[in-house]
């Protein structure tokens, strides 16, 4: 089905700017996207009469047939889209999502907001360039339309990244530490497993999260500047589902002098 999507999508982009395609092309085509469609119907139907003849509910058996059917990687791209568009909202509320009173808010969006500007500043001028270049070179509208909803979506999408990281800081209560990253990262660490908290630079992390021998790698702009150090391992769910465990966790912090003094009186050590 994920395969399926796709290709009627560029056949209807096709036809819409104006692309003559043979009549058997859009009849094998067609056919083929009804069978799927058919297949899952039909398949989510017995998985759903079985969990519900198991004894769940409704909403139960839906979710669980859901869960059978859509891979992990794709239920979490879904649940990352859905949680960006909501974090523009909170981020015109001016919300903080899981900062409670009396926590620390640790923010980190700072060491990335100069180089997101730039980025987002390009994309508008592309968009608008294309756009241009387009009607100039008399483009079929339907091809116009699709180019420019993927540039609006891209748009949005870096504006999502940016309500997301805003919205969800870094967070110390008196329960632990949670470090996360936008909507794609979010690892509740207990205070009693924190045996160190430093400050330590590093300007060369492969990746947004990454995992190494054990460290756990929450960087920005390739930046990390805490690192905890834990008493045992710790299970992480990386951003497309994997579980892994870890010792030391590496984060950045616009202020990580901030994350050393309210997880104090853990001992810090100079870095």
């Amino acid at each position: 089905m994920f395969a399926v999507l796709p290709a009627e999508l560029l056949i209807a982009v096709l036809l819409l700017s104006g692309v003559s395609l043979p009549l058997p092309v859009i009849v094998a085509a067609e056919t083929l996207v009804a069978a799927v469609f058919v297949l899952e119907t039909a398949v989510a139907w017995r998985l759903f009469r079985a969990e519900r003849r198991g004894g769940a509910d409704r909403r139960a058996a839906l979710r669980a047939t859901l869960h059978l059917l859509v891979p992990v990687k794709v239920r979490r791209i879904m649940e990352f889209e859905l949680k960006s568009a909501l974090s523009l909202l909170q981020w015109v509320a001016r919300r903080r999502v899981g900062v409670s009173p009396g926590d620390a808010a640790v923010p980190y969006w700072g060491g990335q907001s100069t180089m997101w500007t730039m980025f987002t500043f390009a994309m508008v001028v592309e968009t608008v360039g294309l756009e241009i270049l387009l009607r100039a070179l008399e483009a079929p509208d339907g091809l116009r339309i699709a180019v420019l909803v993927l540039d609006l979506y891209g748009i949005l999408y870096a504006l999502a990244l940016a309500a997301a990281c805003v919205t969800r800081p870094h967070v110390v209560s008196p329960a632990g530490l949670r470090v996360r990253y936008g909507v794609y990262l979010d690892v509740r660490v207990p205070r009693e497993l924190i045996s160190s908290a430093r400050t330590a630079r590093n300007y060369n992390e492969s990746g947004m999260v990454s995992v190494q021998d054990g460290r756990l790698g929450v960087a920005v702009s390739s930046q990390t500047n805490v690192v905890v150090e834990l008493t045992e391992p710790l299970t992480v769910i990386r951003p497309l589902g994997e579980s892994t465990e870890v010792t030391q966790i590496r984060l950045f912090a616009d202020d990580p002098a901030a994350v050393l003094a309210v997880l104090r009186p853990l001992p810090s050590p100079a870095a």
